[in-house]
């Protein structure tokens, strides 16, 4: 058997980072900056109010208070969009709305609720001192021009694309988003919900796997159910690799199994068949054709999750840029006993994850363990890494693998 970490080095060395372009920043959410982004211009583009309130000259606020207001009179009105035409003299205010430009003359604001509109409006009466600045904000406060916005290797997140758009950035210079094609094959699977004959199987795989790779934020690309004809097998890994960066297939990479996909990707690519020292999904097949990455997992559906989260979706990740390839490993409280037996390999025990009062993760087997056994996995929220040995005791730390968002856990 080959090492966990041997297996995942050899992947990786396989897949190589997309070739930048740019993409519309709605397209560019999770993705990762290929080049370093440069401001083009100020941000904010000029002076303006923080608050609500009047622009006034600070020094005609001196000595202010509530029972002793400063009387200023009101020559302008001022929304956030218009420009600022009416200046600001001495004995006089504006009264401003949040993000509008600093008037001239003015070079402070007072909030509204420090202020009381006297004489029908024509004049406020101020109730506080203020010095030069206050609730002004800056030009070039966050950003100027020529500053380093973002570094290459930059997740976007919905800041960052606020920022970029702030900046006047419309397309995003990025690694794009891998199309992967996902192929079943097999007499015995049928899609649908008509009656079962002899023998045969639904196909959950695929419908598994495309939902994988758009959770790993790729593209997903139904590439079909294909039956077992080595021509037809032959054309879809064919066409598919032709039309996508990756392409993942499930089923048919056992030992000693004779199948057609192993028959059709020894002839069209260069593929490595091995045996991994994890269970389940042990057997795990990886080459490319021409330069598109296959991987070909275990046919049992909760092998096929397995390892697609310990290889195709890390492989996925290095494709798209990411520095890091791996779901956070978090250690958790066993709240019950994981056992199991020594084998040579690493186990990944189904688990689900609960947030305890002691701030600490806790988890509790999932329920069946078989790799057939995909109703119990949907359930769970982690996988358990069982080191080759007797498993975890009761009220023992185990690390654990999220296999979803474990924020909203109560």
């Amino acid at each position: 058997m080959i090492p966990l970490d041997e297996a995942r080095a050899f992947v990786l060395a396989g897949c190589t980072v997309g070739h930048p372009r740019a993409v519309p920043l709605a397209e560019a959410l999770g993705l990762v900056t290929s080049v370093p982004v440069e401001a083009i211009e100020d941000v904010p583009p000029f002076d303006n109010t923080a608050m609500d309130g009047f622009a006034v000259r600070a020094a005609d606020t001196a000595g202010a208070t509530d029972d002793a207001p400063a009387r200023l009179a009101v020559v302008g009105t001022l929304a956030a969009g218009a420009a600022p035409d009416v200046p600001v003299g001495p004995g006089e205010a504006v009264r401003i709305m949040t993000g509008a430009p600093m008037p001239p003359g003015a070079d402070a604001v007072v909030m509204v609720e420090r202020t009381a509109v006297v004489d029908d409006g024509s004049a406020v009466a101020v109730q506080v001192e203020v010095g030069p600045g206050n609730h002004v904000r800056r030009s070039g406060d966050d950003v100027r021009a020529g500053d380093l916005v973002f570094p290459a290797g930059t997740t976007l997140t919905p800041a960052h694309l606020g920022v970029l758009a702030s900046v006047g950035v419309r397309r995003a210079p990025v690694h794009p988003r891998p199309r992967v094609g996902v192929i079943s094959t097999g007499d015995e699977l049928v899609d649908g919900p008509e009656p079962l004959g002899p023998g045969q199987i639904r196909d959950s795989n695929r419908r598994m796997l495309l939902a994988l790779v758009e959770r790993a934020d790729a593209v997903p690309v139904d590439l079909g159910r294909i039956a077992d004809d080595e021509a037809a097998i032959a054309e879809a890994f064919a066409a598919g690799a032709e039309s996508c960066d990756a392409i993942v297939s499930s089923g048919g990479v056992s030992m000693g199994d004779f199948d057609f996909v192993k028959v059709v990707l020894d002839r069209l690519g260069d593929m490595r068949w091995m045996q991994v020292a994890i269970k389940p999904a042990k057997p795990l097949a990886f080459g490319t054709i021409g330069t598109t990455p296959v991987f070909g997992l275990p046919g049992n559906p909760v092998s096929s999750l397995v390892s697609f989260e310990l290889f195709a979706r890390p492989a996925l990740r290095k494709m798209m840029g990411h520095a890091t390839l791996d779901r956070l490993r978090l250690t958790a409280v066993a709240d019950e006993g994981l056992p199991r037996r020594p084998d040579g390999k690493v186990h990944f025990a189904r688990v689900l994850v609960t947030y305890g009062e002691d701030g600490r993760f806790h988890v509790r087997t999932a329920g069946g363990q078989g790799s057939h056994q995909l109703a119990a996995t949907a359930a769970a929220g982690a996988l358990a890494v069982l080191p080759d040995g007797g498993g975890v005791g009761a009220g023992e730390e185990v690390r654990i693998i999220p296999l979803g968002d474990l924020g909203t856990l109560a």
